[in-house]
């Protein structure tokens, strides 16, 4: 199985046309037509993660973010990008990533969040676009099986996505059933969260003054970028492991949340 035959099945489920025109998916470092020796699944790529591959023998990283997201003018020791795009060509590993395509494709990354909060009859807040037969859009809204007051709502966030604290506006005084959520940096789908009806918007990221203006409207819950996104290994070894039946997937046990709770 070569890593070309992985690529095209993570694209299949998630085509690169359905990523933002800001984004870098696909294909980051190595060659396509070498054999897969293994491929460690992970959120971010640094040298770490590099150094755990190899160390586990997989020649394929797949990643939801991409190493290179802006363009590199050298290539040295100036930053960890550049150390890591060193490494991962000097260790013979390939860098695949599958960024917003992932986020906006039907069972991508909002769709696994939604499952791990138990969500039912869940579908995406916009009318989706189509891509090579795939639908996608961003954000999606979901029930929860019964209602929930709001602090026992953000208690279960805290619990499911193991987050050390969720940042939240005023609790609701009424119970929480209908939740619209976005992995990562979400806050720009507040309003369309609003506009479908949700009792509750959760989301990795929002600035200071978006929390404003929206007491007993809608239960913001901001749990953490990492943190929302970090069952998105889930998808790709269940991808690998239907597409690409006898490559071996290991997801990475490095760590790779920059951000520290004291």
């Amino acid at each position: 199985m070569t890593i070309r035959k992985v690529i095209d099945a993570l694209e299949r489920f998630a085509p690169l046309p359905l990523q933002e025109g800001y984004d870098n998916a696909g294909l980051q470092v190595g060659l396509t037509e070498a054999e897969v020796s293994g491929a460690l699944l992970c959120l971010d790529v640094t040298e770490a993660v590099i150094d755990e591959a190899v160390k586990k023998g997989c020649n394929l990283v797949v990643a939801h973010h991409p190493l290179i997201f802006r363009k590199l003018a050298c290539i040295s020791d100036g930053d960890y990008v550049q150390r890591t795009v060193m490494k991962a060509i000097r260790e013979g590993v390939a860098i695949v990533a599958m960024h917003t395509n992932l986020d906006n494709a039907r069972g991508g990354v909002n769709f696994k969040m939604a499952e791990h909060m138990g969500l039912k009859n869940v579908d995406f807040m916009a009318v989706p676009r189509v891509v090579d037969d795939v639908d996608g859009a961003s954000g999606v809204v979901g029930e929860l099986p019964e209602p929930m007051e709001a602090q026992a709502f953000v208690e279960m966030l805290k619990e499911r996505f193991d987050a050390e604290s969720v940042r939240c506006n005023e609790l609701l005084t009424r119970p929480v059933r209908r939740v619209a959520l976005c992995g990562g940096a979400g806050s720009f789908l507040l309003g369309d969260a609003l506009k479908a009806g949700a009792d509750a918007f959760v989301t990795g990221e929002m600035g200071y003054h978006e929390f404003f203006g929206h007491e007993g409207q809608i239960q913001i819950a901001v749990i953490g970028h990492y943190e929302s996104e970090q069952f998105t290994r889930e998808i790709f070894r269940d991808i690998i492991g239907r597409e690409c039946p006898g490559v071996r997937c290991v997801q990475a046990e490095t760590n790779t949340n920059p951000i520290k709770y004291l």
